[in-house]
């Protein structure tokens, strides 16, 4: 990440529109329960106000500075932070009640391997566990944030497709003004995708 889009992202502005849009829709569409992983926390915002809402929180991330910086900082909490690469975390299958990844996809290298960051959430979440995930839109705005950083934006209307295609379920897509949102489930019971890989 270049270091303006750093700066934001640890900003009272950024915390307040964290606290005002997307954490309310969260509480209103999931159940995070007592085991989440965050994907990709950066300088911890998100993570703050995860950390309250669980009994225990992962955190991988992909930085090594970043979670080296946000390890220090955590460190006796309720909160791991596991330096690593969220396509191959290396967890055990159906661990997670839920998982979270804020802001984070489009800074994965290509939709390919976007897709591997969905499949090992599919697999590490236990069944009827819940994906609850925000991304910026493609716009000038946006990319103007990411110069000189990577972007490779999500389509929000191809979410549910895509998600539902790998053995998501109950996908919905939530448009707000600055951001889309969007949750899936793992199915429940028999015959749900993941287990050990």
């Amino acid at each position: 990440m270049n270091k303006r889009h750093l700066e934001v992202l640890a900003s009272p502005r950024w915390r307040e529109m964290l606290e005002q849009h997307l954490l309310p829709w969260v509480e209103q569409v999931a159940d995070l329960g007592d085991d989440v992983l965050e994907v990709g926390p950066g300088r911890g915002l998100t993570t703050d106000l995860l950390r309250v809402r669980t009994a225990r929180l992962t955190a991988i991330e992909i930085d090594p500075v970043l979670a080296s910086d946000l390890a220090a900082r955590l460190g006796g909490s309720n909160v791991e932070v596991v330096q690593g690469d969220a396509r191959h975390t290396g967890f055990a299958g159906d661990r997670f009640s839920a998982v979270a990844c804020f802001g984070v996809l489009h800074h994965v290298e290509s939709p390919g391997a976007q897709d591997e960051v969905f499949r090992e959430i599919l697999r590490v979440l236990r069944p009827a566990g819940v994906l609850v995930a925000s991304d910026g839109y493609d716009n000038d705005g946006t990319r103007e944030a990411h110069v000189d950083d990577l972007f490779v934006p999500i389509d929000p209307d191809r979410v549910v497709d895509r998600l539902s295609a790998m053995g998501f379920c109950d996908v919905a897509v939530d448009r707000g003004e600055y951001e889309f949102r969007f949750r899936a489930a793992k199915p429940a019971g028999p015959g749900a995708v993941g287990g050990a890989g």
